[in-house]
């Protein structure tokens, strides 16, 4: 089981940007697929984006153009660079560090804490 964690999330204002992290403790996750969702107020947790070990990525149309994923496996980390945000933005991010078969992405049962992003107007 990969504990992971997230950081980076905080307060910012309707058009600016937060780069969030995602590693894990005491583990790798550079042999898995991550996965960013978030769960904003009274809603599902949603894919916001997706890389696959090839490198290939996955965006939700919401945030397509405006977020990045990327992986740096020197720092066993996956960022996620969110740029223009908006107030629909707000929510708990959290990412997943799943598996791939038939390069088809599974995600795992665990989860780690989330990492709150607020944006306001």
């Amino acid at each position: 089981q990969v504990q992971i964690v997230e950081s980076g999330g905080g307060m910012v204002q309707a058009g600016g940007s937060l780069r969030l992290s995602c590693s894990a403790s005491g583990s790798s996750i550079n042999g898995n697929p991550i996965g960013w969702y978030r769960q904003g107020p009274a809603r599902l947790r949603d894919l916001v984006a997706r890389i696959m070990l090839s490198g290939g990525t996955y965006y939700a149309a919401s945030v397509k153009g405006r977020f990045t994923i990327s992986r740096d496996t020197t720092r066993n980390t996956v960022y996620l660079q969110m740029n223009s945000l908006q107030t629909d933005d707000t929510a708990v991010y959290y990412c997943n560090a799943g598996t791939e078969t038939d390069g088809r992405y599974y995600a795992s049962p665990y989860w780690g804490q989330g990492t709150q992003v607020t944006v306001s107007s």
